[in-house]
């Protein structure tokens, strides 16, 4: 059975990928340009948040699973691992969702960070 840390560090992962997403989508000069006074009465304003809210909840929820993670499993540990899966699955998404290009030495070089992060969950 995996330790709850692990899931901990796993949902920290996926929210600094969600994190990452709202990062591409966020347009600060948008948001500067919102029009407070007839905010409610068209969807623009809420749309133009949207990306600013899941920045800020995806942050959040980061850190807080990051941290109840490193209390069961070492610090650099949790961190590789954490940033590895973050990195394998933001490049994925890249890919699948954003049709990025990519070459076989990305896949090559992803797999060896997925054997580290592997390597390091069952030494951890």
């Amino acid at each position: 059975m995996m330790h709850l840390g692990w899931i901990y560090l796993l949902i920290a992962s996926i929210m600094e990928m969600a994190w990452m997403i709202s990062l591409k989508y966020l347009d600060f000069k948008a948001i500067k340009h919102i029009h407070w006074s007839i905010f409610f009465q068209n969807k623009t304003g809420i749309i133009t948040l949207v990306p600013l809210i899941a920045y800020i909840i995806f942050g959040l929820g980061n850190v807080v699973f990051f941290s109840a993670a490193t209390k069961t499993i070492a610090l650099s540990t949790a961190f590789a691992v954490w940033l590895g899966v973050a990195l394998v699955g933001t490049v994925l998404i890249d890919i699948l969702y954003f049709k990025e290009s990519y070459s076989l030495l990305q896949l090559l070089f992803m797999s060896m960070i997925i054997m580290g992060v592997v390597g390091l969950k069952a030494l951890g």
